[in-house]
C-alpha cells in the first residue's frame, strides 16, 4: 500500500509537470493561452498529493515529514494550495510564472526521495547525462550573451546621463533593443536551466539514490535555479526591467560562475 501514496506523488508531479510547460512557454513566447488548462492540472495535481499524504500518514501512524524529501514535497503542496487560495480570491495569473516551476521542483525532489539506485540499461544514463550536459552549457551561453546586453545596457545608460545631446546621434545601441534582449534571454535561459535541472536531478537520484541531495554540488545548483526563478520573477511581476533587470543577469552570472566551480575544480573541495 505505501507505493500508492508513492504513486499518486509521482502522478501529481507529472500534472505539476503541465504547469511547467505552461509557465515556461509564457515566458519564452509570451503568451498565456492554456493557462486554465494548466490551472486545471496543477488543482488536479494538490488533490492528489494530498491523497498521497493522508495515506502515507494513515499507513505509517505519522504525518510524513521525517526528511528532506518529504519536507519538499510539503512545502511544494502548501505552496500549490496557497496558490490556488490567491488565485480564487484575486485572479493574479503572473504568479503562476514562479509558482508553477518552483512547485513542481519540490514535488520532483520528494518523488525522487524513493527512486531505485541504478540503471536499467548504461545508454539510458550517458543519453540523460548527454541531456543534462547539453542544456546546462546552452543556458549558459544564453546567460552570458545576456549578461553581455546588460553591461552594454549600463554603459550606455551611464553616457546618455553624461552626455544626453552628444550621443543622439551615435551608432549605438537603443536602451530599448538592449532590454528586450535582457528580457528573451533571461526567459530561455531560465528554461534551458529549468530542463538541465530535471534531466539532472534525475540521473542523480537514479545514481545515488537518496544520497544525491547531500552533495553540495546539487544543492548549489538547486539555488542557482532559485536565483534565475526569483529574477524571472521579478521581470515578468513586478515589471524589474532596465537598470535593475541588468543587475540581476550580472548576480545570476555570479551564482552561475559558482556552480560552474563547484562542477569542476572546486567539485573535491566541497565534498570534504
Amino acid at each position: 500500500m505505501a507505493e500508492m501514496s508513492i504513486l499518486w506523488l509521482r502522478v501529481a508531479c507529472a500534472l505539476y509537470a503541465i504547469g511547467l510547460a505552461h509557465a515556461l512557454g509564457a515566458l519564452v513566447r509570451g503568451r498565456r493561452r492554456w493557462f486554465r488548462a494548466a490551472l486545471a492540472a496543477f488543482a488536479l495535481a494538490a488533490v492528489l498529493q494530498v491523497v498521497s499524504v493522508v495515506e502515507q500518514t494513515v499507513l505509517t501512524g505519522h504525518f510524513p515529514a521525517n526528511n528532506f524529501y518529504q519536507s519538499a514535497a510539503l512545502c511544494g503542496l502548501l505552496s500549490a494550495v496557497l496558490y490556488l487560495w490567491v488565485w480564487w480570491r484575486y485572479r493574479l495569473e503572473s504568479l503562476s510564472a514562479f509558482v508553477f516551476p518552483l512547485v513542481f521542483v519540490l514535488s520532483l525532489v520528494g518523488a525522487l526521495g524513493s527512486s531505485p539506485a541504478h540503471w536499467a540499461d548504461q545508454r539510458v544514463r550517458d543519453a540523460l547525462l548527454l541531456v543534462h550536459v547539453t542544456l546546462v552549457l546552452a543556458g549558459y551561453a544564453v546567460l552570458l550573451i545576456t549578461a553581455v546586453a546588460s553591461l552594454a545596457y549600463l554603459a550606455r545608460e551611464r553616457q546618455l546621463k553624461a552626455k544626453p545631446l552628444r550621443l543622439h546621434g551615435e551608432n549605438a545601441p537603443a536602451l530599448g533593443a538592449l532590454d528586450e534582449l535582457i528580457g528573451r534571454g533571461m526567459t530561455i535561459g531560465f528554461a534551458l536551466v529549468t530542463l538541465a535541472v530535471i534531466a539532472g536531478s534525475i540521473w542523480a537520484s537514479i545514481g545515488s539514490g537518496v544520497r544525491w541531495i547531500g552533495d553540495p554540488r546539487i544543492v548549489v545548483s538547486l539555488l542557482t535555479w532559485a536565483a534565475y526563478l526569483l529574477m524571472v520573477f521579478l521581470r515578468v511581476s513586478a515589471g524589474w526591467r532596465g537598470r535593475k533587470a541588468a543587475l540581476m543577469v550580472i548576480s545570476v552570472v555570479g551564482c552561475s560562475a559558482l556552480t560552474w566551480a563547484a562542477h569542476t575544480s572546486l567539485g573535491t573541495l566541497l565534498q570534504r
